[in-house]
């Protein structure tokens, strides 16, 4: 009995092994056909580390973005800062909510999807106030234009095919990252430094993308693991993208 119920209290991928309350509740959710999750292996386990990370990024993510609201200079960067500031203290302030605490298994198929859906959100709330403020008009409209259809259309995707194999939808956040390659040369022109923080911001994206997609290395399996790697590599992603629009909200291009 005992090993039963330490099996069934086990954890996956950094919120919980699905038991059959949880696969129950996915598909009162969403009643559509789903893929089968892979086996429970040992390095899914929930490490000691999961969610602390995110947690502590969160009341920075509330600093950085009054610090970034009040240096904006004029309404344009103003309300295009309050989108990035937005979007990120909904991924990191749910990320340590979902992946930090034992949740019912409802209310964990829910944070899971948008914990999911927030990534999508993050993209596209990094690149509003970039492309506002760096580019011109017309090009700035497509661009946004291109970026958040792709955001929602994503988010749909991980609301309605929550268990979607990960080399299915992590090419799909790494996709949209890359959208802004279409007008590099414009956001170099821009300020050269401002679009190398956003290239090396991205490179770090990539690189825990590619980590949690393989899931590995896993260094200390239950105690520091890919996951807690991933979301230290978007942290410090999250902090280059930061210092990029503070540059750009402080001195901008556009309107």
């Amino acid at each position: 009995m005992a090993a039963e119920h330490s099996k069934d209290a086990q954890h996956r991928d950094g919120a919980g092994l699905p038991d059959d309350a949880e696969k129950d509740a996915e598909q009162e959710i969403a009643n559509l056909p789903l893929l089968e999750e892979d086996e429970p292996r040992p390095e899914d386990l929930r490490p000691t580390w999961r969610g602390w990370i995110h947690a502590g990024t969160f009341p920075v993510t509330i600093v950085a973005g009054i610090i970034l609201l009040v240096l904006a200079e004029g309404p344009a960067a103003t309300w295009s800062s309050a989108v990035f500031v937005a979007t990120s203290m909904l991924l990191f302030g749910n990320s340590a909510l979902y992946h930090r605490f034992d949740w019912q298994p409802r209310t964990k198929v829910i944070l899971k999807r948008i914990d999911h859906a927030n990534i999508f959100l993050l993209i596209a709330g990094s690149y509003t106030p970039i492309t506002v403020l760096s580019l011109p008009p017309e090009k700035a409209t497509l661009l946004l234009w291109l970026v958040w259809s792709g955001a929602i259309l994503g988010i749909a995707f991980r609301v309605f095919w929550i268990t979607a194999p990960r080399w299915l939808y992590v090419p799909l956040y790494l996709l949209l990252g890359y959208g802004a390659l279409i007008f590099i040369g414009d956001f170099f022109r821009a300020d050269p430094v401002m679009m190398t923080l956003i290239l090396v911001g991205g490179i770090f994206y990539s690189i825990g993308a590619v980590v949690y997609g393989l899931k590995k290395p896993n260094p200390v399996p239950g105690v520091f693991g890919f996951h807690e790697i991933f979301h230290t590599l978007t942290v410090l992603a999250f902090l280059c993208h930061w210092v990029a629009i503070v540059m750009i909200a402080t001195h901008p291009l556009y309107p």
